[in-house]
């Protein structure tokens, strides 16, 4: 692979740099986040005009049709912005679309996906929290030609505004990814309280809710597959912007350190502030490392995917908090007050950093993984 992008991909992510700066300010993030939804009709469509809302599926369903390493170049810049949309939600939902349905769902859904007509989120955890799909026991109950859902999904993204939720529940012959549209009788939708009011979580209750068995999507020959390898293609998404929060954090606090003066010099002249900026450098330029390799072996479907994902995101999770840490340091008081953008990307790192399983989640996949290849 190449250690840095190529000068299409430099000029897709310089191009929505410019579009974030210009669309996304810090002054919309807060009237997002206060706002009940947290959701832009008007910069959710900008994203789809631009494209991005399609950019990995293919051209035969309205897609870009190109591949993960550019999204991920997107994706960090939308990290930057700290931007408040359910993108990922969206990507993810997609990925499985992709995989899992048939060529009438595919049609169906990637097409309006990829116009930004459709947003999209996936209901896979419940009370245990636990991002094993195999952990699912919700139960789709087979009665005549429908399929009856009773029970409760936690930690729902984007709930409130997806137009589509997919249940991953548990069938006679294993598990099964259910599309529920928005507004379908049965289905209830719970504020639940979360620190980033940026990307907000839902309760999604199914009370006797009945789904046509025929539009279950279980065409892939493993929907268990399909939905590991969904869920690596949004972690690596996740990762890219965790790693645009990390390097706003470290340019904004290197800024601030040559600006903010005590004893009559600029504090970045201290090295222990330096020490603070150094570190954050080196956290911040290892995960670019992990994520961008993550998402070229995932694009070129290589054997060591899951493998590669794991390490961004067990190694990002914890560098976008600790690099959140050092920032709020080299700010001082100034640092964790509501005036001050940092604790946006602090608390959009926190989130991240247990969104699709934190680090521990993530080492003990790679131990597991090592350890099958090895017997």
């Amino acid at each position: 692979m190449d250690f840095d992008l190529s000068k299409p991909q430099k000029m897709l992510q310089e191009s929505a740099r410019a579009f974030f700066a210009r669309e996304c300010s810090p002054e919309r993030v807060r009237s997002l986040l206060a706002s009940e939804s947290g959701y832009d009709e008007q910069l959710w469509r900008g994203l789809a005009d631009q494209g991005w809302t399609g950019l990995i599926i293919p051209e035969e369903y309205g897609g870009l049709g190109l591949g993960l390493v550019e999204l991920a170049a997107v994706a960090e810049e939308m990290g930057r912005a700290c931007l408040p949309s359910p993108f990922v939600s969206t990507v993810w939902a997609a990925a499985l679309i992709a995989r899992a349905g048939n060529e009438g769902q595919r049609n169906q859904y990637l097409d309006a996906i990829s116009q930004g007509e459709l947003k999209a989120t996936v209901a896979l955890l419940e009370e245990s929290a636990d991002w094993n799909p195999d952990s699912v026991e919700l139960r789709a109950e087979l009665d005549g030609k429908n399929l009856r859902l009773n029970g409760r999904k936690e930690f729902v993204t984007d709930a409130e505004v997806a137009d589509l939720i997919l249940c991953v529940a548990r069938g006679a012959n294993g598990l099964l990814l259910i599309p529920i549209e928005r507004g379908a009788q049965g289905l209830e939708i719970i504020p639940m309280p979360t620190m980033d009011a940026t990307r907000k979580l839902y309760a999604v209750e199914f009370n006797d809710l009945a789904v046509p068995a025929v539009n279950a999507l279980d065409y892939a020959p493993s929907v268990r597959a399909a939905l590991d390898e969904a869920a690596d293609i949004a972690t690596v998404v996740l990762c890219a912007e965790m790693l645009g929060g990390m390097q706003w954090v470290l340019e904004t606090s290197v800024e601030y350190a040559k600006t903010r003066q005590q004893f009559g010099k600029p504090i970045g002249v201290y090295q222990a502030v330096q020490h603070q900026c150094a570190d954050m450098l080196l956290l911040a330029e290892s995960a670019r490392s992990a994520t961008y390799y993550a998402a070229w072996v995932v694009q070129e479907r290589l054997p060591q995917a899951s493998l590669a994902v794991s390490v961004a995101k067990a190694y990002s999770s914890d560098a976008a908090r600790e690099v959140g840490n050092r920032g709020v340091q080299v700010h001082g008081g100034i640092g964790f007050t509501w005036e001050h953008n940092m604790h946006l990307y602090y608390k959009r790192a926190k989130s991240s950093e247990v969104l699709f399983g934190d680090g521990n989640f993530h080492r003990e996949r790679i131990a597991s993984q090592v350890i099958d290849e090895t017997e």
